[in-house]
């Protein structure tokens, strides 16, 4: 899962936020503004979640706002991040990829967080890199479900499903009900046609993400016939079709990568 680009040499308010978080039904932090810094630079909170706080994006450039160094490396690699995310978005994946490498090389201290990378190996079939950088992520956040499950995702492609599954890293518990479903479903082996069934009433964020996890464990399976139906479900969802969630994009950038038509 963009701000209106500012200024960089005034402000660090873009740079800083621009890779906005990509699960924005997630709780936000409360607004504030803080001026800093030996230009008075002012930095604000507004889009903020939790999740982007860790990343050293953030961490990094909040501190050298603080200060005043260490000679905008961590500023630009906020920038290439949020290239980096765009161009997934529009469906360039590599694109995207040399723009996350990018990030990485102006600040080490990205690698860790940066999920979205993650992402971009999976559609780019590179799946040992993809799950090394999971698992990094999830080494640096133990409680997201969701990089768990993408690790998962590339190592059932590398070892069989039965392999991945005893490789499976165990994460604290989301906060969202869908989201601990399909984490017990890709860990233990169940029903993705009764996730679906459990959140097909109740919020529209909910039924997304159901349908998405849905289809992508059918192809860990590789049932390509379930795993069309259901991301393809996912996105013409009212959530999937209007929300600016980065997974929402995953999900067309998914059927991209297939050849499949959401008509």
């Amino acid at each position: 899962m963009s701000a209106p680009m500012a200024n960089a040499s005034s402000s660090l308010t873009a740079s800083l936020f621009f890779p906005r978080a990509p699960k924005p039904h997630r709780n936000r932090i409360p607004f504030y503004r803080l001026t800093c810094g030996p230009h008075g630079t002012t930095i604000s909170s507004s889009l903020l979640s939790r999740r982007f706080l860790f990343l050293p994006t953030a961490a990094s450039a909040i501190w050298d706002a603080l200060t005043g160094g260490p000679g905008g490396s961590a500023r630009e690699a906020a920038l290439a991040v949020g290239r980096g995310m765009n161009l997934f978005r529009k469906g360039d994946v590599s694109g995207s990829m040399i723009e996350f490498d990018r990030a990485i090389e102006l600040d080490p201290r990205q690698k860790a967080y940066l999920w979205q990378r993650g992402l971009s190996l999976y559609y780019l079939n590179r799946f040992e890199e993809g799950a090394a950088q999971f698992r990094l992520d999830v080494a640096a956040n133990p409680n997201d479900t969701e990089e768990s499950i993408w690790c998962y995702l590339c190592e059932s492609q590398i070892f069989g499903v039965e392999d991945a599954r005893k490789r499976f890293l165990e994460v604290g518990q989301d906060p969202r009900p869908v989201m601990r479903e399909a984490y017990l479903m890709f860990k233990n082996g169940g029903d993705p046609k009764m996730l679906v069934s459990n959140f097909s009433s109740g919020r529209e964020n909910e039924f997304f993400y159901a349908s998405l996890y849905a289809g992508l464990y059918y192809e860990s399976l590789n049932d390509t016939d379930s795993a069309k139906f259901h991301i393809i479900e996912a996105c013409n969802s009212l959530y999937g079709s209007r929300s600016d969630d980065y997974m929402a994009s995953l999900a067309k950038v998914h059927c991209l990568c297939r050849n499949w038509s959401l008509s």
